[in-house]
């Protein structure tokens, strides 16, 4: 017999600084996992090649199973306040950020990889943690990613 299949969250919290992502349901922690950050976490991502990722609430809106990582769910930066702030500065606000695993064939390598912020503005996991929020985490679902 199987154990039966948790129930899917309603939120994804991400901690930049505790470098911590929680899996939410009716309020409660159902999981938490370390997280790798962009390669210059401080502050909302302004602009595409800043390394930054972004703050705030957004929507976790697709998931890639054929992506450059291992899975891959996309967060739905950059929004409005995102683009018209970019507008203003003159730049691109950039995109593609996404929750991940390790780069395919790299996954041997999380237990180094993890220890640093190493991704152009994503929130990396190792391949076991990824594989669980993807089994937990339907899409849509909200993200809201605190300083």
């Amino acid at each position: 017999m199987s154990a039966a299949t948790p129930p899917a969250v309603d939120l994804v919290k991400v901690d930049k600084s505790a470098h911590t992502l929680y899996l939410m349901r009716q309020g409660k922690v159902v999981e938490k996992f370390h997280i790798a950050l962009g390669g210059n976490p401080v502050g909302h991502k302004q602009r595409e090649g800043d390394q930054r990722t972004p703050e705030g609430r957004y929507i976790l809106d697709f998931k890639n199973a054929n992506s450059a990582f291992f899975r891959s769910i996309h967060v739905s930066y950059p929004d409005h306040a995102d683009t018209a702030r970019a507008r203003r500065m003159g730049v691109s606000p950039g995109g593609a950020i996404m929750i991940h695993g390790q780069k395919n064939g790299f996954g041997k390598f999380s237990a180094a990889t993890q220890r640093f912020d190493w991704t152009d503005g994503c929130i990396a996991l190792s391949n076991a943690d990824m594989q669980k929020v993807w089994d937990l985490v339907q899409v849509p679902t909200p993200i809201e990613i605190s300083p």
